[in-house]
């Protein structure tokens, strides 16, 4: 299968076009969908800044997309919006599909070590695989200026990957995220099945261990929690 991205849907909407793309990724093993939000550009030689968006669990490319928003204030601001799938798809693994927190839809950004989970490597797929993507494709995207977000699920994806990739990325910024996988009933679901027993795996998919083994680091961190989230005990412990 062609690795190169095909166009599969564009809309307008803010002056600028909402393009889906699909592509077989060889780090994931399967055809895979990404969105992009170009914007309106008044010279055809600018290049864009781009926001990766990281969704939650049950989502997809499209619900960032569709849903936020977002996109009338990356016009604005000239910044392109990335959203990545949340995780493998199509790959037919027995129970890939039996909870709606694990599995399809929930690939919580990391490299699977257990061996029937081997395609779920979504930390791999966001940080290495999409970016050159991207760069060798589309070269009105500038994807040495980045930045990276997202909300639940994706809010940990997001903090993980910026503080271990510091070098990648200008900010992160993350709602409602996970912060604490390790010590909530999602994190320890996840991290059993996809890492395994052992402990020391999961700390390297983990925020609040990840940052506190940092002194003096600069860094551009936001994080929103709203108060009256029914998950709040859940995903900020």
């Amino acid at each position: 299968m062609d690795s190169k991205p095909t166009e599969i849907s564009s809309s307008k909407m803010f002056d600028g076009f909402n393009k889906r793309y699909r592509h077989f990724s060889p780090t994931l093993g399967c055809s895979m969908t990404f969105s992009i939000y170009f914007p309106p550009s008044p010279n055809p030689s600018d290049k864009f800044p781009v926001l990766y968006w990281l969704s939650g669990l049950t989502c997809s490319d499209e619900n960032f997309i569709i849903k936020s928003g977002a996109q009338r204030v990356a016009s604005i601001e000239g910044v392109a919006l990335i959203a990545p799938d949340t995780s493998p798809r199509g790959l037919n693994v027995e129970g890939e599909s039996d909870s709606w927190d694990f599995g399809v839809g929930a690939g919580f950004y990391l490299n699977a070590k257990q061996d029937k989970w081997k395609n779920w490597r979504m930390y791999d797929y966001v940080v290495k695989e999409l970016p050159t993507l991207l760069s060798e494709n589309f070269p009105q995207l500038d994807t040495s200026r980045a930045s990276i977000s997202g909300h639940s699920m994706g809010g940990h994806g997001a903090l993980t990957i910026y503080l271990k990739n510091l070098e990648k990325y200008k900010s992160v910024s993350a709602f409602a995220p996970i912060v604490n996988p390790m010590n909530c009933p999602w994190g320890q679901k996840a991290f059993t099945n996809y890492l395994g027993e052992n402990k020391a795996d999961w700390e390297e998919y983990d925020a609040t261990l990840l940052v506190s083994k940092f002194k003096d680091v600069s860094a551009t961190i936001l994080i929103d929690q709203g108060e009256d989230d029914k998950f709040v005990g859940l995903s900020l412990l």
